[in-house]
């Protein structure tokens, strides 16, 4: 018998895959995958423009191998460039370049309708609460 955090659980996983394939399909149309944005999103507000790669590893939920590919594609297209680290010639970081600041400010606004867009279809087909639950919990509190 399943419980209530179970069948919530279940609710949030599904609303997660509406949402992370509504949004992948929107960003192909920037030439960019969800992985793509993502790191372009944590690259433009860090400080600096660049992250170790480790760090954007684990903004991202991805291994070090997958990363590593991540980067070689933002490079390949111009997105992102690679450095090493002054201090620590073992330390690799990823900068955001010109180009790859564009890119994710073109996408941003795709990113944000998808985002609502789903999250609005999916509240009208039975995940209202979830929708709901998780709206509520990003208010900021007022005091």
């Amino acid at each position: 018998m399943a419980t209530i955090d179970d069948d919530m659980w279940v609710d949030v996983i599904r609303l997660h895959a509406r949402v992370e394939q509504a949004l992948a399909a929107a960003l192909q149309r920037h030439g960019l995958g969800l992985s793509e944005y993502r790191a372009l999103c944590h690259l433009s507000t860090s400080d600096g423009g660049y992250l170790r790669m480790q760090e954007l590893a684990d903004l991202l939920g991805l291994n070090q191998s997958s990363v590593t590919r991540l980067v070689g594609r933002l490079e390949g297209s111009g997105l992102s460039r690679r450095d090493y680290c002054d201090e620590d010639r073992r330390g690799v970081f990823t900068l955001i370049t010109d180009e790859g600041r564009a890119r994710k400010e073109s996408a941003a606004a795709t990113y944000e309708n998808t985002l609502t867009a789903t999250l609005d279809q999916a509240a009208t087909e039975g995940l209202a609460p979830t929708v709901a639950a998780l709206r509520t919990a990003t208010q900021p509190v007022t005091r």
